[in-house]
């Protein structure tokens, strides 16, 4: 018994130890943001890096997201006679939460784990302490340009992801189900309003920085050769996905 507790009490203390390096890293990204110089080619690089390069699975992941919840909406308003909501359920949904939350697991396992594991090779090779070692601030050369980068790029993600489910809805509904393509066109925008298209680029825009921040964290404060390496990587990944599902409902519970 004695044992259990005290795992379970190392697991909090270790759970608080890494709350408090995430948001100290923040602290110190957000103060060293506004600092010159500012090294735009390295900030634009990071845009690529994370926003274009991550076009072709965000559309792949939104457009069969789009394609699945409308043919099955619409078997499911069926049974009621309800089919005619079932492009105003694609909308809301995608808009709301399924492109901001899809959008930013997906660039957490492909950019978020990348990050991790450039930064940590960086640390057990003792490049960061080379950088220290030549007067060059590591959160300012390593940790601004990808924040910055995941924070301005997912709401353009976002934006990209809400049009290609829309759009799958709608290939589905018209073509696949014969719905009127009128209606359906018609009923996408009936019950939208601004706050749901501004809810959805919120909630991207903190994504991006928690996505970033947690793979940065996680490879700076990498430990072990080569191992602690693929440790730190795999941490960032279930890192950022938890923290992004767990403020996704705060977000949620805010914005509405």
């Amino acid at each position: 018994m004695t044992a259990i507790l005290e795992r379970i009490g190392l697991t909090f203390i270790r759970l608080f130890e890494q709350t408090g390096l995430w948001f100290g890293a923040f602290w110190a990204t957000v103060r060293w943001m506004f600092r010159r110089p500012f090294d735009w080619k390295e900030w634009i690089r990071q845009m690529v890096r994370v926003g274009v390069n991550s076009i072709p699975v965000v559309f792949l992941t939104s457009m069969f997201t789009g394609m699945v919840l409308a043919l099955q909406t619409f078997i499911g308003f069926q049974r009621v006679h309800a089919e005619q909501f079932v492009a105003s359920v694609v909308s809301l949904a995608m808009l709301r939460e399924l492109s901001p939350v899809l959008v930013g697991l997906m660039v957490t396992g492909r950019v978020g784990s990348s990050m991790a594991a450039e930064i940590g090779t960086m640390k057990v090779t003792e490049q960061i302490d080379a950088l220290k070692a030549l007067a060059t601030e590591p959160v300012q050369y390593l940790f601004v340009p990808r924040v910055v980068a995941g924070t301005i790029m997912l709401p353009f993600l976002v934006v990209i992801g809400d049009a290609l489910g829309i759009y799958g809805g709608y290939l589905v509904a018209v073509k696949l189900m014969r719905t009127n393509p009128v209606v359906y066109q018609q009923n996408t925008y009936q019950f939208l309003s601004l706050n749901d298209v501004w809810s959805g680029l919120i909630k991207a825009a903190v994504f991006g920085l928690i996505l970033t921040l947690t793979g940065c964290v996680r490879g700076y404060h990498t430990t072990g050769g080569a191992e602690g390496v693929g440790r730190a990587t795999t941490d960032a990944v279930v890192s950022a996905s938890l923290i992004i599902l767990l403020a996704d409902f705060f977000l949620t519970k805010i914005l509405f």
